[in-house]
C-alpha cells in the first residue's frame, strides 16, 4: 500500500508542477480546497434518508461520483502531507495507536461516545 501511496504522492507532484500550481499549493490553500471537495461529497448524500446512503441503495451514476470526490479527496491529503514533508502512511497508523489509547474495547464497545464522556 505504501508504495502506491509514494507513486500517487510523486504522480501529483509532478502533475502539480508541469502546470506550474506549486505557488498557488500553500498548505492554507489546499486545505480550503480539501473541504470544498469535502462538501462535493457530502452533496451526493444531504438529502438521503440514513438507510438509503448505503451501497445497494445508491444509483451507478452516484458511485461514480463518490469515486471522484473521494478521490480528489484522497489527493488533497496526500499534497498536504507532500507539502508539509508528513508521512501520512506512519502518522496514520500512530493516530490509530493513540485511538485504541483513547477508545478501549471494554468501554466503546458499541458506543458513539466521545472518549471523554467514556
Amino acid at each position: 500500500m505504501e508504495n502506491k501511496i509514494e507513486k500517487l504522492k510523486v504522480v501529483v507532484r509532478e502533475f502539480t508542477k508541469e502546470r506550474d500550481w506549486e505557488k498557488f499549493h500553500s498548505p492554507k490553500n489546499l486545505i480550503m480546497s480539501l473541504f470544498k471537495e469535502i462538501g462535493e461529497l457530502s452533496e451526493i448524500f444531504q438529502w438521503k434518508k440514513e438507510e438509503l446512503s448505503f451501497k445497494n441503495n445508491l444509483t451507478t451514476e452516484e458511485i461514480e461520483n463518490i469515486k471522484d470526490e473521494l478521490s480528489d479527496i484522497l489527493i488533497y491529503l496526500i499534497r498536504i502531507s507532500d507539502v508539509l514533508d508528513i508521512d501520512i502512511i506512519s502518522s496514520s497508523f500512530k493516530k490509530i495507536e493513540k485511538n485504541r489509547d483513547k477508545y478501549p474495547i471494554e468501554k466503546s464497545k458499541g458506543k458513539s461516545t466521545k472518549y471523554d464522556k467514556l
